[in-house]
C-alpha cells in the first residue's frame, strides 16, 4: 500500500491510554491522527491531530468518523461492527479487519474458532445465563471449579467470575456465558504479534504476567518471561498461528497459559496494543505502537528483540477513592533508577481503574522486580 504519511488520515476509534501511545508513535513520522471518543478529556484528546466526540459503539458516529479518514484502527475491541462493514464496501481501509474483530469480539465465537482451527484452548461450553449454568452444575454436566466469562462486553478483568464453591453460585454474572475448565496454570504468559498484508508476521519474546487477585487486572509483568527455549518457541507459533487463522492485519495480543502439566493453552486474545506490551516502549528496539502502525500501513516488522529486562506495574486507582485525581508518593518514586513513567491523564480516579504505568529497566530482573514492588506500594492514585 503506497501512501503519502504527510496526508493520510489515520483514525482511531477509542481514545484510552492505549489510543494516547499510538498517536505518540505516530507523531514519530508525522503522521495525522484522528481520535474518536465519548469523553472529550480522553487521554488521547491532548496529542491527536483531531478529535471527534462520538461513540465507538453508535453505528452512525462510526459511519460518520470513519468516512472522513483514510485508515481505520481500533484501540478497542468493542466497536460498532455493521458501521465498519458497511465503511468498508465504501473502500474505507480497515485494519484490523471487521471479520476479525467479529470473533474476538464475542468470547463464544473466539473459543470455538480456536477449535476449529486446532488451536489448543482449556476445555469450555457454552450456555445462555445464569439459571441454565446452575442447573448444568446440578445435572453434573458442568463441575466445579470453573470460570464463567461473558461472552461479550468483558474487558479489563470485568466479565470473568472464578467459581470454586457451590455457595458462589448465587453470584454467577448473568448473560450468555462460557464456561471453562479451570486450569492448573503454573505461568500466565503473553505474545504481541503483527502481520501485514503481505503475511509477514514478527513475534515479541514472551512475558509473563502476574495478575491482581481481586481486580483481575495485571499488576506485574516480566520481560523476558522464564521459559525455556522450546517452550517459548511454541508460544510464539502459537501466536503466529492465530494471528494467520484470524487472518488479519494488525497487531494482536494472545494470552496463554502454561499448565502445570506442561501445556501451553490459548486463553484469549486482543487484535490491538495491550497492556501486556507497555514495556516495549523503553524495552525493545521497537514498540508495540510502532509495530502496529508497521502493520496497518504495510511496511515491513520492526526488530522485536528486547534491549534490557524489565518489569512492568499497572498504576491502578486504590480501592476506596473515587473522584478528582492526585498521585501521592510521585516525587519519591521518582528517584528508582530505571524507571520509565507514564501517566495516563485520565482526570477521574475509581477503584482499579488504570492510572498509569512504570516500566523499571535493569540488567537483573530481580532487582528490577524489586524496584517495581518499592514504586507499587509508594506510588497511589487516590482523589
Amino acid at each position: 500500500m503506497a501512501m503519502d504519511f504527510e496526508h493520510v488520515k489515520l483514525g482511531i476509534l477509542g481514545g484510552g491510554q492505549l489510543g494516547k501511545m499510538l498517536c505518540l508513535a505516530a507523531s514519530n513520522w508525522n503522521l495525522s491522527t484522528y481520535v474518536l471518543d465519548p469523553s472529550s478529556d480522553c487521554p488521547a484528546a491532548s496529542v491527536c491531530t483531531g478529535f471527534s466526540h462520538g461513540n465507538f459503539r453508535n453505528y452512525e458516529d462510526v459511519l460518520a468518523f470513519g468516512r472522513n479518514v483514510d485508515i481505520l484502527t481500533i484501540e478497542i475491541e468493542h466497536v460498532n461492527l455493521q458501521a465498519l462493514f458497511h465503511l468498508r464496501e465504501e473502500g474505507v481501509l480497515i485494519r484490523p479487519e471487521p471479520h476479525a474483530l467479529e470473533l474476538i469480539q464475542d468470547k463464544a465465537k473466539q473459543k470455538r474458532f480456536y477449535i476449529s482451527e486446532g488451536l489448543p484452548t482449556a476445555g469450555f461450553s457454552v450456555f445462555p445465563g445464569k439459571n441454565s449454568i446452575i442447573a448444568a452444575v446440578e445435572s453434573g454436566e458442568i463441575e466445579i471449579p470453573f470460570v464463567q466469562k461473558l461472552s461479550k462486553t468483558g474487558y479489563d478483568g470485568r466479565g470473568v467470575y472464578i467459581v470454586r464453591e457451590k455457595k458462589q453460585l448465587r453470584n454467577l454474572l448473568n448473560g450468555e456465558s462460557v464456561i471453562e475448565d479451570l486450569v492448573d496454570v503454573k505461568k500466565e504468559i503473553s505474545v504481541i504479534v503483527s502481520r501485514n498484508s503481505a503475511g509477514e508476521t514478527k513475534c515479541f519474546p514472551p512475558v509473563e504476567m502476574v495478575f491482581n487477585s481481586k481486580a483481575n487486572i495485571v499488576e506485574f509483568l516480566i520481560s523476558p518471561c522464564e521459559l525455556d527455549g522450546a517452550l517459548a518457541e511454541r508460544a510464539c507459533e502459537l501466536a503466529e498461528l492465530t494471528i494467520q487463522s484470524f487472518n488479519m492485519c494488525g497487531i494482536l495480543a494472545v494470552e496463554m497459559f502454561l499448565s502445570e502439566k506442561g501445556e501451553i493453552l490459548l486463553n484469549e486474545s486482543a487484535p490491538r496494543p495491550h497492556n501486556s506490551g507497555h514495556h516495549t516502549i523503553e524495552a525493545a528496539f521497537t514498540s508495540q505502537y510502532e509495530q502496529c502502525l508497521r502493520s496497518i500501513f504495510d511496511l515491513p516488522p520492526g526488530n522485536t528483540e528486547i534491549k534490557t529486562p524489565s518489569v512492568m506495574i499497572n498504576i491502578l486507582g486504590q480501592p476506596g477513592f473515587e473522584g478528582d485525581v492526585r498521585y501521592q508518593g510521585f516525587r519519591g518514586c521518582m528517584g528508582v533508577l530505571g524507571a520509565k513513567f507514564h501517566i495516563y491523564g485520565k482526570t477521574q480516579t475509581k477503584p482499579y481503574r488504570k492510572m498509569g504505568h512504570v516500566t523499571v529497566l535493569d540488567d537483573d530482573i530481580e532487582r528490577a522486580l524489586e524496584k517495581a514492588k518499592f514504586i507499587m506500594g509508594n506510588l497511589r492514585s487516590i482523589a
